[in-house]
């Protein structure tokens, strides 16, 4: 009896294991950035456009439940604009978000998870009214970055799906005004 017993659990538990792995599944993922930083939690700047581009892989551990880890490349950062010019960071990052993903309906999902992120460049640059007073130069902003996603979105049956996100940094970008990315990020992502 024992052994009929070990048998159905090793039985039950591959099976488990098999289901799981076919509701998983992986892609591709692309669209467009909204990037700004908040100074000190009081003050946003204004946005830089950009994009991100990466690969993600979901797994299920439910049914309506899944896990989905992604790498992002991600270009961030924010303008300042007055009377004299525009003044521009760019930082360009590899992001590493790691999603918990809510599916209320077959196709609508809501997530939320943490994020880290390595700055792989960045530069300063400033537009003057006038040529002779452009400048381009690089400081050394914090190469780490870390926070929070919080997105919903669309996903049909055929795996091309639709999401809206905003991360939340955590991390300070500079040491002085401690400023901390803020990013509205829109995707289109397609399952291999």
């Amino acid at each position: 009896m024992k052994t009929i017993l070990k048998f159905l659990f090793i039985l039950s538990a591959t099976l488990t294991i098999q289901a799981q792995a076919q509701q998983s599944n992986s892609g591709i993922k692309a669209g467009y950035n909204l990037a700004a930083v908040s100074f000190d939690g009081d003050t946003e700047t204004g946005q830089r456009h950009g994009f991100h581009i990466g690969l993600y892989g979901e797994s299920f551990i439910s049914e309506s439940t899944s896990l989905q880890i992604e790498v992002l490349y991600s270009q961030q950062g924010y303008e300042l604009r007055d009377d004299s010019g525009t003044f521009t960071q760019k930082l360009d990052y590899i992001n590493l978000p790691l999603l918990l993903k809510l599916y209320p309906d077959e196709n609508f999902f809501l997530e939320v998870g943490p994020q880290v992120g390595l700055a792989i460049s960045h530069k300063e640059e400033f537009d003057s009214s006038f040529n002779l007073f452009d400048t381009s130069q690089e400081f050394e902003p914090d190469n780490f970055d870390w926070g929070v996603n919080l997105g919903a979105g669309f996903k049909t049956d055929s795996g091309v799906s639709l999401g809206v996100r905003y991360h939340l940094g955590l991390g300070s970008v500079y040491d002085e005004g401690h400023p901390k990315n803020r990013v509205w990020q829109f995707s289109l992502g397609f399952d291999f």
